[in-house]
Parts: C-alpha cells; structure tokens; sequence
C-alpha cells in the first residue's frame, strides 16, 4: 500500500526537465550497440572457427593418406 502510494507521489509531481544530451552521447550508444554486436560474434566465430578447421584438415590428410595407400600398392 504505501509503495503504491510512494509511487503515485512521484509520478503526480513530474515537471519539464531540460536536458541536454550530446553528440558524444550518441556516439557512445552505437558504439556500446556495435561492440555488443561485434562481440557476439566473434565469440561464435571463436567457437565455431577451430572445430571446422579442424574437420577440414583431417579430412584432408584422410585424402593424403587414402592416396599413399594406393600409390604403395601399385608398386
């Protein structure tokens, strides 16, 4: 009961406030956006990055491999 009174108090006598919000506040706000993006993914490239890499390389040298074995068998 009295939060809702406490409330009700503070909200009826709001005035107009002026203030002024710069450019460098602004500027602030997008980078903060950017680098939230940017590090969300980054993280998923720094997670997803070296399993694939990995992939790729054995199954290359699984080629490699497969490719002496045939070249031994021949001879």
């Amino acid at each position: 009961m009295t939060e809702s009174n406490f409330t009700s108090i503070i909200f009826s006598n709001l005035s107009t406030l002026f203030a002024y919000i710069g450019p460098g506040m602004g500027g602030g706000v997008i980078a903060a956006i950017f680098g939230i993006i940017a590090a969300f993914f980054l993280g998923l490239w720094g997670i997803l990055y070296y399993p694939i890499k990995r992939a790729f390389k054995n199954k290359k040298n699984k080629k490699m491999l497969s490719k002496n074995k045939k070249e031994n068998k021949r001879k």
